[in-house]
């Protein structure tokens, strides 16, 4: 299933296929993230593409419950404390919650992922907002930032209705 969703500072593409039977590869990632549910098994991995106008996320997931889940950069890159050392979602700008905001969403916004019956999802994210190191919402500043898995959808507007953390990994940089 393929969606788009526009916001005022930029498209983010999203492609998301259940089970991890169908793969795109991506290429020499600038980062990474390697998730963790709550009980510390794996939960699968985000790699992190700079490109010239934009930044690619590619998730394979695992563990996780079947259903929608939302998927967000948090501002703090780290997963103590039972994920809420993650901090919220990664808004450098200033801008309120959600997609579908006015004023246009976090930078930490993206679209939520589908988790097919055997606890798998693969997904693909496009955001012109996130960089991986420089500009105005680079996800390598003086504290990181981490991949933080919900328990429910986000509800695209102002109260996220996500629910709790179910997984988290610290973004890394590889290159």
């Amino acid at each position: 299933m393929k969606g788009y969703a526009m916001t005022r500072s930029g498209l983010i593409l999203a492609t998301v296929i259940t089970g991890l039977t169908a793969g795109t590869a991506v290429a020499e990632a600038g980062a990474m993230a390697m998730l963790k549910g709550q009980d510390g098994q794996d939960a699968g991995h985000v790699t992190i593409t700079q490109g010239p106008n934009g930044t690619l996320f590619h998730a394979e997931l695992t563990g996780l419950a079947p259903g929608w889940h939302s998927f967000h950069v948090h501002e703090v890159g780290s997963c103590e404390d039972g994920f809420a050392a993650a901090g919220d979602h990664y808004a450098p700008d200033g801008n309120g919650h959600g997609l579908m905001a006015d004023g246009g969403a976090h930078a930490g916004d993206l679209p939520n992922i589908h988790v097919a019956a055997d606890g798998t999802a693969m997904a693909e994210f496009y955001s012109s907002r996130l960089t991986v190191a420089d500009g105005a919402a680079p996800l390598m500043d003086e504290d990181g930032s981490a991949i933080v898995i919900h328990e429910n959808a986000d509800s695209y507007g102002a109260d996220a209705g996500a629910g709790g953390r179910v997984a988290c990994g610290v973004i890394t940089q590889t290159k």
